[in-house]
């Protein structure tokens, strides 16, 4: 390639490099990407919580501003590196100058009743959308099954501080989860019961790039390294279905009524489910694997069956 094509390819590749700055704000003056909220004309639209609070803070069955000082949204109204539409009441309820000015027309303004379940998280997600915990709700289960951030979440009647859940843990997932409430109380389970646990350790509730939810390590093993580290590895012989399943290929994550959550109560059984040749796997040789010793488990000579660093066949 000669020089003149060299300088060519060159102030293309610049040109190209400059266009896609500024179209970034990055060049003129720009500080990068903008909020995707779009701020009204009118800035005087917004005209404050005082005067929202003029005519919200006595209703006697409700007391919506004073149940609104206790929450942590109170701290946008000290907000002072952004705009009005980040403050306050109208943070989430949308500028108030013509809902109050047509003495509390209730169309003059957002209001999250009889409003979609889609609606009602964008308008929770302009503020909480850039957050690693929130970020993926739009592929979430939740987001697809129209249940929207209320339905677990509430602003003025939380009954948790915490998150302000309008209920506690596990009781506000089992009021849709009933298949699994049941699996927490059989005889081997994880405590969520006894609040040892809780569905968000595992799972997060706002969506993820995991099936069910599930939450990563770090390293982005699979959640149930974050307690049992000892089963994680790295291991010079590893047990594939550890690493290709995972561990419900051997264990019911809720609850069992079987020991260490297997699936079988005979531990011959679950393993014969990968080691025969209808499994396509390698089936047990030699007469010390005879199955007619009834009480005879794969794991009093395999003991190490996540993987073993000195065995190839998990003895040791």
């Amino acid at each position: 390639m000669n020089h003149r094509n060299k300088r060519g390819l060159f102030g293309s590749l610049l040109a190209a490099t400059v266009v896609l700055l500024v179209s970034a704000g990055l060049l003129l003056g720009g500080t990068g990407p903008k909020s995707t909220r779009a701020a009204p004309q009118d800035q005087n639209q917004y005209i404050g919580v005082e005067n929202c609070k003029t005519c919200h803070e006595d209703l006697p069955t409700k007391d919506y501003f004073k149940n609104f000082e206790a929450t942590p949204h109170w701290k946008t109204t000290l907000e002072t590196r952004r705009g009005p539409e980040f403050q306050g009441c109208e943070a989430c309820h949308g500028p108030g100058a013509d809902h109050m000015n047509s003495g509390g027309d209730k169309t003059k303004i957002f209001s999250f009743k009889d409003v979609s379940a889609k609606k009602i998280s964008q308008q929770c997600l302009k503020c909480h959308e850039y957050g690693e915990e929130h970020s993926n709700y739009a592929r979430s289960a939740h987001n697809v099954n129209n249940v929207s951030c209320i339905d677990c979440h509430s602003i003025h009647k939380a009954k948790e501080r915490q998150f302000q859940l309008v209920k506690a843990q596990p009781a506000l997932c089992f009021s849709c989860h009933q298949d699994v409430k049941a699996d927490f109380s059989k005889p081997f389970r994880h405590r969520v019961n006894e609040d040892l646990l809780k569905c968000t350790d595992c799972h997060n509730q706002h969506g993820g790039f995991l099936t069910r939810g599930l939450r990563a390590t770090a390293a982005q093993d699979q959640v149930c390294f974050k307690c049992h580290v000892d089963k994680a590895g790295p291991f010079v012989f590893e047990h594939a279905p550890v690493k290709t399943e995972g561990c419900v290929a051997c264990h019911v994550p809720h609850g069992s009524s079987n020991p260490r959550l297997l699936k079988r109560s005979q531990i011959n059984l679950l393993c014969l489910e990968c080691h025969t040749l209808s499994g396509g796997g390698v089936p047990p040789i030699g007469p010390s694997h005879d199955q007619s010793q009834k009480y005879q488990a794969c794991t009093v000579c395999h003991t190490q069956i996540h993987g073993s660093s000195f065995s190839s066949v998990f003895f040791k």
